[in-house]
């Protein structure tokens, strides 16, 4: 009698899910949209007049419960400067073989210069090519931005970089929020790489800008 109510439970379960809405996806043709906070692919950010955020640090690495993140620290001089103040990350490199997201690279970070973006699209048929490099990762440049090397342009410190980070943050605001629209632009150097949208962030920026007036 068991094994009957069983076989009747069963079937019950597979009726019920045939009058329930589909939930298929159709991908790549429509590839779901994830959390505006979900931990995809690394952005290594820019300050507003386009040197780097990233201090060589290493704060990330060692954090990383992976071992995922290799990172090699540079002197700035003023003939060649990436960054504000003394250090640069000479060399960047995160393995998405080892990598499993967990955003603790991101507490880590003392400048905001490492962001997570919403690009999952990670896959290769190689695992030396899992292995993305500070120019794989590094964010474009934004309208009015100059290619580093150069000198300081936002004052004459780093701390001058950093006191007005919040309200001109560069182009960490709204990296982790990065959509898979075809909006996203790629760096010309690295085609196939993809990073946050500029038309996304120019566009909450004229949102931001809107709410106030």
């Amino acid at each position: 009698m068991g094994a009957i109510t069983g076989t009747f439970k069963g079937f019950g379960v597979t009726f019920s899910h045939m009058f329930k809405k589909v939930v298929t996806t159709d991908y790549p043709f429509k590839p779901p949209v994830p959390a505006p906070r979900y931990h995809g692919r690394h952005v290594l950010n820019r300050h507003p007049d386009g040197l780097e955020k990233c201090i060589g640090c290493e704060l990330c690495a060692w954090a990383c419960p992976a071992d995922a993140i290799y990172v090699e620290g540079g002197d700035n001089t003023e003939e060649n400067r990436l960054s504000p103040g003394e250090r640069n990350a000479s060399v960047y490199q995160i393995n998405y073989a080892r990598c499993i997201f967990c955003g603790l690279c991101i507490e880590a970070c003392p400048t905001r210069s490492l962001t997570m973006s919403n690009e999952y699209e990670l896959a290769r048929d190689n695992r030396q090519d899992l292995i993305f490099t500070k120019e794989q990762l590094l964010a474009p440049l934004l309208p009015g931005m100059e290619q580093p090397p150069h000198p300081m342009r936002l004052g004459d410190s780093e701390k001058d970089y950093y006191v007005g980070a919040l309200t001109n943050p560069g182009t960490s605001a709204g990296a982790e929020h990065a959509t898979n629209s075809p909006g996203r632009y790629q760096v010309e150097e690295h085609p196939g790489v993809t990073f946050p949208g500029a038309e996304q962030h120019a566009q909450r920026a004229a949102a931001g800008k809107g709410d106030k007036a």
